[in-house]
């Protein structure tokens, strides 16, 4: 754990992050500076940081602030290719993030989860787990669920002790920057994402395999047999391999499975028989790996078949991922807010088999649209376009042609307008499914925010 006392810390964004790691700093003796491109107007009060010691530079960042400083610490939105960054890093000015600084004050073992998608899915059915061995235990330790999805632990972390258990969410964002990993290590898919940020998808591979390279011998691995971007970081794991695939693991292999309707853990040469298909709530396939990921990496952490059991018979999903809404006009309405890559958008309309009215748009991330625009002609009724993407996602689906699945493409100027529109085009037996496939920040500060609207607008379709 490092030594703050005395220590000049300038962090960048005062997001979720950046405000729980100036708290966590201050205390800790460093003295901080939190910056940010926005103005207090923008970001609301943050009267209690500054009643804390912390000092504040909004509205842009000074490079004034530089000088002195001994450590950088970046939110999770915030590029290396920023200015303010690389003059810190010509200065030789050490960059870190809230979660490098979590993992070096820890004391308890961390599970750490990452993916291009299905990871808050997987988070939070590993926490479901994990948190039902406890209550079984009779609440000998405390499960600490965060990271990425919900609150930055940095906030907790010296309530936490060593015989806690921690459930992490990282993102590529914040594994770019670390030299430090959880003792167990789940890398669930590797898909085009982000590239806006990353640029190629070398670099954003790269990030995501950091969650591995600083392990040590007696730590876990768990990677996707059946994705072959988690599948070619085998050269890069230093621990040992638990995989997750459809099939059973060849030879020697140790792995989760499915085996005549039910899912399977084989470890050495034990094949046990975890429970049947048909206790996932969830829909889709995309959902069944995000259930096979988390029974290996609950597998790797020792945790009792019967705490994962009950888990995956009671885990419903997440809110923003495949949440069902209400019925109305005979229709069934779906929030998937989270979908914030083509990628996503696809694996959700492979959930239905029912026609679809599909939401589509917010910002592009400078990812493929072709692939998700073919099946779109193929297996969507209808799409209705929304955001700064409209036009881009609209050339990909290309004009109607004959024969093809496809009835209509509608554009429209916001969210709203799409519900009410789709409200007017829906039918009976229909699904009117938002996946967006783009990042909601031309219009909203999240993906939660845009769902939540998504939901209050259709609660009031009358």
């Amino acid at each position: 754990m490092q030594n703050f006392s005395g220590k000049h810390v300038i962090i960048i964004g005062a997001g979720r992050q950046g405000t729980a790691l100036s708290r966590y700093l201050v205390e800790h003796g460093a003295q901080v500076t939190l910056t940010d491109n926005r103005t207090e107007d923008q970001i609301g009060s943050l009267s209690d940081l500054c009643a804390s010691g912390v000092k504040l530079s909004l509205g842009g960042h000074d490079p004034a602030l530089l000088t002195g400083a001994d450590l950088l610490c970046l939110s999770g939105g915030v590029s290396l290719a920023l200015p303010f960054v690389r003059e810190a890093t010509a200065q030789g000015i050490k960059l870190s993030n809230d979660s490098q600084i979590f993992l070096e004050a820890c004391p308890a073992t961390v599970i750490g989860i990452t993916g291009s998608a299905g990871k808050s899915t997987t988070t939070s059915l590993v926490g479901l787990m994990a948190t039902r061995f406890n209550e079984m235990k009779g609440e000998r330790f405390k499960v600490w669920v965060g990271g990425n999805i919900g609150n930055p632990l940095i906030d907790h972390v010296d309530e936490i002790g060593e015989d806690d258990l921690v459930v992490l969410e990282l993102s590529s964002f914040q594994l770019e920057l670390m030299t430090r990993s959880p003792q167990i290590a789940a890398v669930i898919n590797l898909t085009p994402n982000h590239l806006d940020r990353h640029l190629t998808m070398e670099a954003y591979a790269a990030a995501k395999a950091n969650i591995l390279l600083y392990q040590k011998q007696g730590d876990v691995a768990i990677l996707n047999r059946d994705d072959p971007g988690s599948w070619a970081l085998q050269n890069s794991v230093k621990s040992d391999l638990i995989s997750f695939g459809f099939h059973k693991p060849p030879g020697s292999e140790n792995g989760s499975y499915i085996d005549r309707e039910h899912v399977c853990l084989k470890i050495g040469k034990d094949n046990l028989k975890m429970f049947p298909l048909d206790w996932i709530q969830l829909r889709g396939k995309h959902n069944v790996y995000n259930v096979l990921a988390a029974s290996a990496i609950a597998a790797s952490a020792s945790l009792a078949l019967p705490a994962i059991q009950s888990a995956v018979e009671n885990f419903t999903g997440v809110p923003h991922r495949l949440e069902f809404v209400r019925e109305f006009k005979g229709a069934s309405w779906y929030n998937d807010s989270i979908a914030t890559a083509p990628e996503r958008t696809l694996a959700a309309i492979e959930s239905f088999d029912e026609p679809i009215i599909l939401l589509l748009g917010g910002r592009d991330k400078n990812l493929p649209w072709e692939k998700l625009a073919d099946v779109i002609r193929r297996k969507v009724f209808r799409v209705i376009l929304f955001g700064e993407a409209a036009d881009l996602i609209s050339n990909a689906i290309g004009p109607k042609k004959r024969g093809q699945y496809l009835q209509s493409v509608v554009r429209c100027a916001t969210l709203q307008e799409a519900v009410k529109t789709a409200a007017n085009q829906v039918a009976e037996g229909n699904i009117v499914l938002l996946s967006p496939g783009g990042t909601s920040y031309d219009a909203f500060k999240d993906f939660e925010e845009r769902g939540e609207c998504y939901r209050k607008w259709v609660n009031e379709l009358m």
